[in-house]
C-alpha cells in the first residue's frame, strides 16, 4: 500500500500503539494498579468474548483494518481457519452453523474484504442460519470520509441481516459481541454483522467479559398458545386428506424425532421442502418425497388433493407453490413458523401458529393420545407413490455415467449417513431426489438464495463441525470453478471430504430452461473449454479420480471413497441430461411434466 495514497495519519502509522489520528483514552486520575492490570486491548477484549461464547473456529482473511485482531488471534486461543476468498469463509461459517447448531463465526478486513463476504451474509439470511461476521474497518476519525478501503457495511447489510452494529466504544465490546450472538441464534435465527474499526482493536479498556442481555425490543416467540392447538387437533380430527409439509423449522428445531412421532402417530403422509429434507428419513413409509418445481409426483398431487395441509416450518416459497392462487386449492391451511412475519405472507391461512416446531410439536403429542387413520387417502398417494417414482434411463449409447445412479450408489456407499453439500443447479435437485438422507443436518444446500459456489466451502464448515461424519459435497462444473481454491485449505487442516463432480461441460439448468423455455437458443451456457480438474486436484494434492466410462462407475466410486484423505471424483454425464420432473414456473403443482 504506497503511503502517498493514505490520507489519513492512522492509515500512515504501521506502529499501531501510537495513533496520532486518534485521542486515546486516559483518565485523568491516576490509575490503581488493579485497574491497570485489568486493562487490554479492544482485539483482546473482543477474543476474550468470542472465547466466552465457546467459539471453535474462525473463519476468515485477514487484511490492514484488522491487523490489530489478527495480532491477537496469533496466540491461537481460537482456532482461526484461512480461507482464500471471503465468500468461501462465510460459505464454510454456514456449514459449519448448519450441521453443529453453533452460531459461525467469520472476520474479514475492510472494503473488499467485507463487500466479498456479502454474498454468504445474503445466503446465511436467506436460510435462517445463525453467523455473526466482524468485518473490519478504517478507524473511527476516516468514517464517511472515503478512507482508503472503506465501505458502509451498515447501510449494506441492513436488508440482509437480522441485526448489525458498530463499534464506536471499545467499552461496548462486550456487551456488543454477546448481543449478537444472542440475537444471531435465537428465534428465526440469522447472520449478524458487528462493523468494527481499526481503533477499537488498539484502544485499552478494562471492561470486562458480560452475559447480561439487555434487549427490550427482541422477543422470541416459543411456546403455542393452547387455543391454537386445540384447533388444530379439531382441524386434524375432521379432516379426510390430511397432510404434513416438513420445512427447514424442523431441522433448525432438531425437532426430527418428535416430527416422525407426531405423524407415525397419526399416519399423516408428509411432504418435504428442499431444505426439510432429513425431517423424516427418506425411506419412511408415510414420506412422499420433496414438493414443488422438481418434486415427486405423489407429494405435488398430495398437495394438490388433500384437504388439510399442516405446515411446519417452511415459508411457502415460490419453489413450492409457484402458483399461490391454485395452491392447496381444497385444504384448510395450518402454518406453524417461529418468524410472525411469515404467517399470510403468500398463502392465506386458515390458523396460523406463531411458535418454535418443536415447542408446537411437544405440545401435540402431549394433547394427542388418540390416533387417526385415513387409510383410502394413504393407499392413494403411497399408489402415486409407486406408480410414479423418481426414475431414470440409461444412456443409449454407453457413453456417459448416469448422476441419478451416482448418486443412488454414493448413499449405498455411505449409508445414507454423510453430511452432503451441494451447489445450485441440476446436482442439487438430483441430490434431493436421489440420496437417501436419514437425519436433520444432512442435507447443507444453498436453498433461498441459490449460490453456486457454495457447495465446497460449506462441506469444509461441516467436516470441522463434524470431524467423524462423512462428508460428500457434490458440484456441478460451473460452481466448482467460483470456489474450488478453497481445497487450499483440506491438506493445511487436514480436511477429508470428498468432493463428486457433476460434470457436462454446461450450465446445466440454464441450459435445460434455455432449452425448454427459449427455442433452444443456448446463449452462454455451453463451456467451450476448461482446465483439465483432475490436474487442478493433484495441484492442491488432493487424490483425483476421472469417470469418463460408466462400466466403472462403482468401481471408481469406491476406490474414492476408501482414499482415507479428501479425493475429487470428476463424473462425466451427458450435456442432454434433464432433471425431471418439472413444474414449470408459475403453474399449478399437479401440472407437472416430464413424467414416466
Amino acid at each position: 500500500m504506497s503511503k502517498h495514497t493514505e490520507t489519513l495519519e492512522i492509515e500512515k502509522s504501521e506502529n499501531f500503539e501510537s495513533l496520532e489520528a486518534v485521542e486515546p483514552i486516559e483518565p485523568e486520575v491516576e490509575l490503581e494498579q488493579e485497574t491497570i492490570d485489568e486493562m487490554r486491548s479492544g482485539s483482546e477484549l473482543l477474543v476474550e468474548s468470542l472465547a466466552n461464547e465457546s467459539v471453535d473456529f474462525i473463519f476468515g482473511y485477514p487484511g490492514g483494518a484488522v491487523l490489530p485482531l489478527y495480532d491477537t488471534l496469533y496466540d491461537g486461543r481460537i482456532k482461526h481457519i484461512l480461507a482464500r476468498h471471503e465468500q468461501g469463509a462465510t460459505h464454510a461459517a454456514e456449514g459449519y452453523a448448519r450441521v453443529s447448531g453453533n452460531t459461525g463465526v467469520v472476520v474479514v478486513t475492510s472494503g473488499p474484504g467485507a463487500t466479498n463476504a456479502i454474498t454468504g451474509i445474503a445466503d446465511a439470511y436467506s436460510d435462517s442460519l445463525p453467523l455473526v461476521v466482524i468485518t473490519g474497518q478504517v478507524a473511527t476519525p476516516g468514517i464517511g470520509k472515503d478512507a482508503f478501503q472503506e465501505a458502509d457495511l451498515l447501510s449494506m447489510t441492513t436488508p440482509i441481516t437480522k441485526h448489525n452494529y458498530q463499534v464506536k466504544n471499545v467499552q461496548d465490546i462486550p456487551k456488543i459481541i454477546h448481543e449478537a450472538f444472542h440475537i444471531a441464534n435465537t428465534g428465526r435465527k440469522g447472520p449478524v454483522v458487528i462493523d468494527f474499526p481499526k481503533d477499537m482493536g488498539v484502544l485499552s479498556t478494562n471492561a470486562q467479559v458480560t452475559n447480561e442481555l439487555e434487549l427490550p425490543g427482541y422477543t422470541i416467540p416459543n411456546k403455542p398458545k393452547k387455543d391454537d392447538i386445540q384447533k388444530l387437533r379439531d382441524f386434524l380430527k375432521s379432516a379426510k386428506k390430511p397432510l404434513v409439509l416438513s420445512g427447514a423449522g424442523i431441522n433448525h428445531a432438531k425437532a426430527n424425532d418428535l416430527f416422525t412421532e407426531f405423524v407415525s402417530r397419526h399416519q399423516l403422509p408428509v411432504v418435504s421442502t428442499l431444505l426439510g429434507l432429513g425431517a423424516i428419513p427418506y425411506e419412511h413409509p408415510l414420506f412422499l418425497g420433496m414438493g414443488g418445481m422438481h418434486g415427486s409426483y405423489a407429494s405435488n398431487m398430495a398437495l394438490t388433493e388433500c384437504d388439510l395441509l399442516i405446515n411446519f416450518g417452511s415459508r411457502f416459497d415460490d419453489r413450492l407453490a409457484s402458483n399461490p392462487d391454485e395452491f392447496a386449492p381444497n385444504a384448510k391451511i395450518v402454518h406453524v413458523d417461529i418468524d410472525p412475519s411469515e404467517i399470510n405472507k403468500i398463502i392465506k391461512v386458515d390458523l396460523g401458529i406463531v411458535a418454535d416446531c418443536k415447542a408446537t410439536l411437544e405440545f401435540l403429542l402431549d394433547f394427542d393420545s388418540y390416533s387417526i387413520r385415513h387409510e383410502d387417502w394413504l393407499e392413494t398417494c403411497n399408489e402415486n407413490k409407486t406408480q410414479q417414482p423418481f426414475a431414470y434411463s440409461d444412456d443409449e449409447d454407453g457413453v456417459f455415467s448416469k448422476p441419478q445412479r451416482a448418486i443412488e450408489y454414493i448413499g449405498e456407499i455411505t449409508n445414507g449417513d454423510a453430511i452432503v453439500t451441494t451447489d445450485v443447479g441440476q446436482h442439487q435437485m438430483w441430490v434431493a431426489q436421489y440420496y437417501p438422507f436419514k437425519d436433520h443436518g444432512q442435507l447443507v444446500t444453498s436453498g433461498g438464495l441459490g449460490t453456486m459456489g457454495f457447495g465446497i466451502p460449506a462441506a469444509i464448515g461441516a467436516k470441522l463441525a463434524k470431524p467423524d461424519k462423512p462428508v460428500v459435497a457434490f458440484v456441478g462444473d460451473g460452481g466448482f470453478q467460483m470456489t474450488n481454491q478453497e481445497m487450499g485449505i483440506l491438506e493445511e487442516y487436514g480436511i477429508d471430504i470428498k468432493i463428486v463432480i457433476v460434470n457436462n461441460g454446461t450450465l446445466g439448468m440454464v441450459k435445460q430452461w434455455q432449452d425448454k423455455f427459449f427455442n433452444k437458443r443456448f446463449s452462454h451456457s455451453v463451456f467451450n473449454g476448461q482446465p483439465d480438474f483432475i490436474k487442478l486436484s493433484e495441484a492442491y494434492n488432493v487424490k483425483a479420480y476421472l469417470i469418463d466410462d460408466p462400466t466403472h462407475l462403482e468401481q471408481k466410486l469406491d476406490e474414492a471413497f476408501q482414499h482415507d484423505g479428501p479425493a475429487l471424483i470428476d463424473i462425466r454425464i451427458s450435456p442432454v441430461e434433464i432433471v425431471s420432473p418439472m413444474v414449470p414456473s408459475g403453474k399449478a403443482n399437479h401440472e407437472m411434466e416430464g413424467l414416466l
